[in-house]
């Protein structure tokens, strides 16, 4: 007997794409195969579906503790379901940041209230908690600890070499990096000016600010010895000297990255403003080669959620930041219609290459004993992405109006379904994830 069985659907496997049955019995895969006399208190009639391993966006910004109208865990993590996501791990850059235990336990705290899909929590490094880190890193829930090498606000930023050497040798895990250079962005901010066009973004925050940061870590990183993950690499320079460093660096490519240029800066204006921001053709199809060659370990949002006031001030005191938590796995399917890339890839990128990456415990595949999170899609879909589907308070996409081939129909987190046909079901039973 079952809790519940996935029935006829085509599972993607890491081998390739089977029909099979999966049974769920206690929040785990119990069973894989033909279950047709298997006897279940539910079952779910998959015929037409392809089950993926629960699909998850380890790059987001949910903004709890903060501003309750742009964004909660309970409204992200509705989306993220929503969305047939069934994890996501969130940034520490809150008000106020998450950079100690205490406020580490009040987050385990709300996800276990108000969340709908797991969640993994990263803690923020600053210069006066870098001698607690390697305590921080071990606490339950724990991802990673996140460092804001440039581009942050108040003690969340460390850019000098001393202080990120330092962050290095206190812990062992991987350590997840905004890798811009704050001395550059600095000295290029007066060679620009309010009001000037939105596309001035990518010039003031070139490609050379990017690279240039990403060098420094990763001589740093091959000094100390310490695993560093890069996140939302945006740039070709970046992607080809990354190879170079596979022994001690992963690395993360948006979605954004890998489906806008540079002229959407002219029809979205504000609302396709990002750090690392929006680039050309060129770097664009520099992150679907890395991709294909393997150099990306995973793709995520970047999820950063502001008021519409807030996005429709003029460059550059316009909010740099996009939704996507919602959006990632319809654009990521349309992808896979559009052939850039097989299911199998986005299971590896969006399920197992997180798992792999942050060493979470019991995800990332279908497999007898691990959780069951499943992210249920129907590729015959045609949908379009429209602001009224958001569930974020903010209640905008950059992407609306997109049309997608392929689309989420069902989220099952540790065996419970929490979505179903654009139906949240039940009520929020999220928990924080266990991490090697």
């Amino acid at each position: 007997m079952f809790d519940l069985i996935l029935r006829g659907g085509k599972a993607v496997l890491p081998w390739g794409i089977e029909a099979l049955d999966i049974g769920i019995r206690h929040g785990r895969i119990a069973a894989m195969g033909d279950l047709r006399t298997a006897e279940a208190q539910a079952v779910w009639d998959c015929k037409g579906l392809h089950l993926l391993p629960g699909l998850v966006d380890a790059h987001v910004h949910l903004r709890e503790p903060g501003n309750d109208a742009v964004e909660t865990i309970a409204t992200g993590t509705r989306g993220a379901v929503l969305g047939g996501l069934t994890a996501v791990y969130d940034m520490p850059n809150t008000s106020p940041a998450i950079t100690d235990a205490a406020r580490l336990a009040w987050k385990r705290g709300r996800v276990a209230e108000t969340a709908w899909c797991d969640m993994g929590l990263y803690v923020g490094a600053t210069r006066t908690n870098t001698p607690d880190l390697g305590a921080l890193e071990a606490e339950d829930g724990v991802c990673a600890i996140k460092v804001f090498a440039g581009s942050s606000t108040g003690d969340l930023m460390i850019e000098d070499d001393a202080g990120l050497e330092a962050v290095m040798r206190h812990g062992r895990r991987r350590v997840a990096y905004h890798s811009e250079d704050e001395y550059r962005l600095r000295e290029r901010k007066p060679l620009f000016h309010a009001g000037m066009p939105h596309r001035n973004h990518m010039e003031w925050r070139d490609v050379e600010a990017a690279f240039l940061g990403t060098r420094r870590l990763m001589a740093l990183a091959r000094r100390t010895g310490r695993p560093a993950h890069i996140l939302h690499v945006s740039t070709a320079e970046e992607l080809d000297y990354l190879a170079g460093y596979r022994d001690v660096c992963t690395v993360e490519v948006l979605l954004n990255h890998l489906t806008q240029t540079d002229e959407a800066y002219d029809r979205l204006g504000g609302y396709a403003v990002m750090n690392p921001p929006i680039r050309d053709k060129r770097h664009l199809e520099a992150a679907w080669a890395a991709v294909r060659d393997g150099r990306v370990d995973v793709v995520g949002s970047d999820h950063a959620p502001h008021p519409r006031a807030a996005k429709e001030r003029p460059w550059p005191d316009c909010a740099a930041g996009l939704t996507g938590v919602q959006t990632l796995v319809p654009l990521m399917l349309n992808h896979v219609s559009e052939g850039r890339l097989s299911l199998m890839r986005l299971a590896d990128l969006m399920s197992a290459g997180p798992a792999r990456v942050y060493g979470a415990v019991n995800k990332g595949r279908l497999a007898v004993g691990f959780d069951a999170d499943v992210t249920l899609v129907d590729m015959a879909a045609s949908r379009s992405i429209e602001e009224s589907w958001i569930a974020s308070p903010c209640g905008w996409t950059p992407f609306a109006g997109t049309l997608c081939q392929g689309w989420p129909v069902g989220t099952v987190v540790r065996g419970q379904v929490v979505m179903r046909e654009d139906e949240v079901l039940g009520a929020p039973s999220g928990r924080p994830i266990a991490f090697r």
